[in-house]
């Protein structure tokens, strides 16, 4: 079954001050996922951890290699900002759900109706297909 966002979660997420994981943030300046991170930090007010294969920072952020390796009592995270392929996307999810996330939030064009079903039998909030950065001005932010 298709996802269908509720704008009501998107808002909460939105305005709600927390920490977001952005897996795939890396410093390649060319991925929106460097943009939007700014946008997410900058704009919306959230603390950023950054996720990225090398473990490298970013934004002057600490960076991890996976979700499992952020100290949870230290940065417990709110919400997964999915910046990875479709097929990679899956087992990101799992991660968060393992992790005790309490939301996932799926970029532009990734999709994996398996995994957001998982999410979302996990009790986690679940927007799919939808950027922070696009959905602020919705919501005057």
């Amino acid at each position: 079954m298709m996802h269908v966002n509720d704008p009501a979660v998107v808002e909460r997420l939105m305005r709600t001050k927390g920490c977001w994981a952005i897996v795939g943030l890396s410093n390649n300046e060319w991925r929106s996922a460097y943009d939007v991170s700014l946008y997410v930090r900058d704009r919306m007010g959230m603390e950023i951890i950054p996720v990225n294969l090398k473990g490298e920072d970013v934004h002057g952020e600490k960076g991890y290699k996976s979700l499992a390796d952020i100290p949870a009592e230290k940065h417990p995270i709110d919400v997964v900002d999915c910046f990875v392929n479709s097929q990679r996307v899956g087992a990101v999810i799992d991660q968060a759900i393992a992790i005790g996330a309490k939301a996932v939030w799926l970029q532009l064009g990734v999709f994996d109706d398996d995994a957001v079903q998982r999410a979302r039998d996990a009790g986690l909030d679940v927007v799919v297909n939808s950027c922070p950065a696009r959905e602020g001005w919705h919501y005057g932010l």
